[in-house]
């Protein structure tokens, strides 16, 4: 098991020109994290290649690896042309991932407005087919691909699962956000039971949840079935964090691990804690397992 930490956890800080990536990184050494993942918001690595010699030099510095490089990108709702660029472009962007010494990639597949499962269902073979050729032009490199659960779209469990299953490519996988099921109102513990198998790398998060009808004000955004919904350090929010670690535990993944911090609290502060508390929780359950 290898913990580590997204640089996303530090957008917070990063928006307002307060860190780059480069001091991120040398953040994530600092709180004795063992890798860093790489989400390029605030910085482009195609537009300023030169960067991506500098993270490399950064993360050898501080002794960390590069796990997994985080991209956006959309094949749904494209004519033709617009769909072979954008796969062409996601490609491109796996180049980036060889150059940066990273095995794993995620990229998105799809954002739409209607998030029916009738929409699901007649988009599902066009985006397996892009993520199948983004796959088979990966796997050369060594690099396995994947899909988050999130945006709504493509995040409830057994979507994810659909898209890996129809891609049908060893090095098509999911990362596995322990915390973003709670966005499609779907219970985290029976969603990491169900997608485990199929993880590349696991995210740590955590939320606060209210329910629709107590609008706790400022700083929340919602579920797609309304419920209020909170970035938290892991450990402190509402979700059963210990059932969802025990779950991963006892699945035998010994993979990448990376904390993704969204709060409100200082993102250096509470990433650290986040880190803390996750490496806590899961030498808890493994003593808990022992005891039984």
């Amino acid at each position: 098991m290898k913990w580590g930490v997204s640089t996303y956890s530090f957008w917070q800080a990063m928006q307002t020109g307060e860190m780059d990536v480069i001091q991120a990184i040398g953040h994530i050494g600092d709180m004795g994290g063992e890798h860093v993942e790489i989400v390029p918001m605030g910085f482009d690595l195609t537009a300023n290649p030169e960067l991506i010699d500098a993270i490399k030099a950064k993360a050898t510095e501080v002794g960390i690896a590069i796990s997994n490089y985080a991209i956006g990108a959309n094949f749904a709702g494209l004519d033709a042309e617009a769909y072979e660029r954008e796969i062409d472009r996601v490609k491109r962007e796996v180049d980036i991932a060889a150059a940066l010494g990273a095995k794993l990639m995620r990229h998105d597949v799809a954002s739409s407005r209607d998030t029916s499962i009738g929409r699901f269902m007649e988009d599902l073979p066009k985006l397996a087919e892009a993520c199948r050729r983004i796959a088979d032009y990966a796997a050369p490199l060594g690099i396995t691909t994947s899909v988050e659960n999130h945006g709504y779209y493509i995040q409830a469990s057994d979507r994810v699962q659909a898209l890996v299953n129809e891609v049908g490519r060893d090095n098509f996988r999911t990362t596995l956000d322990i915390g973003n099921f709670v966005c499609v109102d779907e219970n985290p513990t029976v969603a990491v039971r169900n997608n485990i198998p199929f993880a590349s790398i696991v995210h740590f998060k955590d939320f606060y949840i209210r329910p629709a009808a107590l609008d706790p004000g400022e700083g929340w955004f919602r579920s797609s079935g309304g419920a209020y919904l909170r970035g938290a350090i892991v450990g402190h929010g509402d979700l059963d964090i210990r059932s969802a670690v025990r779950i991963v535990r006892e699945s035998g993944y010994d993979g990448y691990v990376s904390i993704e911090f969204e709060g409100m609290e200082s993102c250096v502060d509470a990433t650290k804690l986040a880190l803390s508390n996750a490496r806590r929780l899961w030498e808890e359950t493994k003593q808990a397992e022992g005891a039984r």
